[in-house]
């Protein structure tokens, strides 16, 4: 009960690259980087295991950006074309490359990392990989034409992807969504079928993850507009309990989610996020159980697994390490509290 997971992204060490920032340029080159990667990843996963932390990941070190660490391996991506292009319904804007051919994957893109994170490690297994839709809202479309098409191109070559990186051991696969909720219409029109075909054919547990994004100044300039109440969810929560993923994530700690919201997926499992991803505090064993037995009085507690509210790439190392032993040491307060 109560297994513990993160959502994704961990620090990279400032040895390795640029500190506290998204998308920080690396520090090394040729074969030290490659080790310095593995380094990373390696000491990432003794801290989860260290911390209690049950379902690891390898923090996503061994990429600059959630989305661009998969699109590098493909083709049909010009680079060098770069088009400036809003992102998450214009609340900021990027320079993103561009697709301007049949998009295809020469190779497993992360294969090589999977494998040697898997051999470091007991414990479950997590990897993340974009989901279709936050990709198409990620990139600039110079050849399908819409984004529905390219998002289904996209789902295609994320399931060969991920059937790869089953067949090397991961336990769980988790689909990043944070356009999830921007454009809660097109979840329900094409959304959820491009997920759908990423998943198709796996037979390990499935996980979309939703947010309201990093804890960047972008998003927390965006999280003010959005007032006393965030319901966005409300809209997309009813056609994803109807999906074929197992696990739906919600970030609950210092969020204006109403946590009611948790009782229109009554079939799922729910990844709570109990660890804000703001660097500025680290929270108490005490806060975790909070946030998590507030959960608990709408969902049962068999179907917690608390979490981080999203990746903690661009807060500082330290802050990242104390919010994962408070996560553990929250959870296994909770599970003694429930035994006495």
């Amino acid at each position: 009960m109560l297994q513990t997971s993160i959502a994704g992204s961990l620090p990279r060490p400032d040895w390795l690259a640029e500190p506290e920032t998204l998308k920080g340029a690396w520090k090394l080159s040729g074969q030290a980087l490659e080790d310095g990667k593995r380094k990373a990843a390696a000491d990432w996963l003794r801290h989860q295991e260290d911390a209690g932390i049950q379902i690891v990941t390898n923090g996503e070190v061994f990429r600059t950006h959630f989305v661009h660490g998969f699109l590098e391996g493909l083709t049909g991506i010009d680079w060098q074309q770069m088009t400036r292009m809003g992102i998450r319904n214009n609340r900021y804007e990027l320079d993103v490359p561009t697709v301007v051919g049949p998009l295809s994957r020469p190779a497993a893109v992360h294969l090589d990392e999977v494998r040697f994170s898997r051999a470091q490690t007991k414990a479950q297994f997590k990897f993340t990989l974009p989901g279709p839709m936050t990709i198409c809202d990620t990139i600039a479309d110079g050849y399908y034409g819409s984004r529905p098409k390219m998002a289904l191109a996209f789902a295609d070559i994320l399931n060969a992807e991920a059937k790869e990186l089953e067949a090397a051991g991961v336990d769980v696969i988790q689909f990043d969504e944070p356009a999830f909720n921007v454009f809660m219409t097109e979840v329900k029109d094409w959304g959820i079928e491009a997920l759908h075909r990423a998943i198709d054919g796996l037979k390990c547990t499935t996980a979309v993850h939703i947010c309201y994004g990093y804890g960047i100044q972008a998003n927390l300039d965006w999280k003010k507009s959005l007032g006393s109440e965030w319901r966005q969810y409300e809209e997309i929560f009813p056609a994803l309990n109807g999906s074929r993923i197992d696990q739906i994530s919600l970030e609950c700690a210092g969020s204006n989610v109403p946590l009611s919201l948790l009782r229109l997926l009554p079939d799922k499992q729910l990844m709570v996020g109990a660890i804000q991803v703001t660097g500025d505090r680290v929270e108490s064993p005490a806060e975790v159980v909070a946030t998590l037995r507030a959960a608990a009085e709408h969902v049962e507690l068999e179907r917690i697994l608390p979490c981080t509210n999203c990746g903690m790439a661009p807060i500082a190392y330290d802050a990242a390490l104390g919010k994962l032993q408070a996560l553990g040491a929250g959870a296994e307060l909770l599970r003694q509290g429930r035994r006495s």
